[in-house]
């Protein structure tokens, strides 16, 4: 025999035999048709990738703990990953807190949509994932599971007073705090804000000059807030 044709039979010989075996067959099927992985953390394919409400998740119900990613379609930007806090509330792109436990994706879109379309958009399109629920994440068990969860309060001229819950995966400082809790009312006085902080000697009060902050850009002046701190935001003396 040539040697041309005899090594053209010997490099075709293992394939020939692959083809017999029902069981290569099926593997190779299968390997080729299993989807890749998502890595752990990775932000929800479909949140990525859906364009239409209609078809958001309407079934299960969001809870403190899970991690569910959001995205608004007219701002052209890749999906948040959002915390629900313990109490029962995510912070929203535009729009600050927003009530999340206990609504499903699709009502939680609708809820954001109806209110991004007050004031930001005519027409919003806002899709809503769980990417993690709080039963399968050992972290979330642990700190929803118990007590010590931290919190600060705001009190005073502020659209939306109470209690709030304090992240652990990121640093609060007053300024945000106070946007959180709506920003000041009419007639707050941001200059003189005061924050009452627990300490082994007694509640110790800082006054902070949050206009310069927010307005002039200082952030020298911004401090931290810690587990337990009060904000108290009074209201601006006017004469008539």
């Amino acid at each position: 025999m040539p040697p041309l044709r005899l090594f053209g039979l010997l490099f075709l010989f293992p394939a020939l035999l692959n083809a017999q075996d029902a069981g290569v067959r099926e593997y190779d099927e299968r390997r080729q048709a299993a989807p890749a992985q998502v890595a752990t953390g990775e932000i929800s394919r479909s949140a990525a990738v859906i364009n239409s409400m209609d078809v958001l998740d309407d079934t299960q119900p969001i809870e403190p703990g899970d991690t569910i990613s959001m995205r608004i379609v007219e701002d052209r930007t890749e999906p948040r990953q959002l915390r629900v806090g313990a109490t029962g509330e995510i912070y929203a792109p535009h729009i600050g807190l927003v009530k999340a436990a206990g609504r499903t994706c699709k009502s939680l879109a609708y809820e954001v949509k109806k209110r991004l379309e007050q004031s930001y958009y005519n027409q919003a399109t806002v899709v809503v994932a769980i990417d993690l629920k709080r039963q399968d994440d050992p972290n979330a068990r642990l700190r929803y599971g118990s007590a010590e969860i931290d919190f600060f309060t705001v009190y005073g001229q502020v659209l939306r007073q109470g209690k709030y819950e304090l992240p652990q995966d990121e640093d609060i400082t007053i300024s945000q705090a106070i946007l959180r809790a709506g920003g000041f009312a009419q007639f707050a006085n941001p200059q003189k804000v005061k924050l009452v902080r627990k300490t082994p000697q007694g509640n110790k009060t800082i006054v902070v000059d949050l206009d310069e902050i927010m307005r002039r850009g200082n952030l020298d002046y911004d401090i931290y807030i810690r587990n337990n701190d009060v904000i108290i935001v009074d209201e601006k003396k006017v004469n008539f």
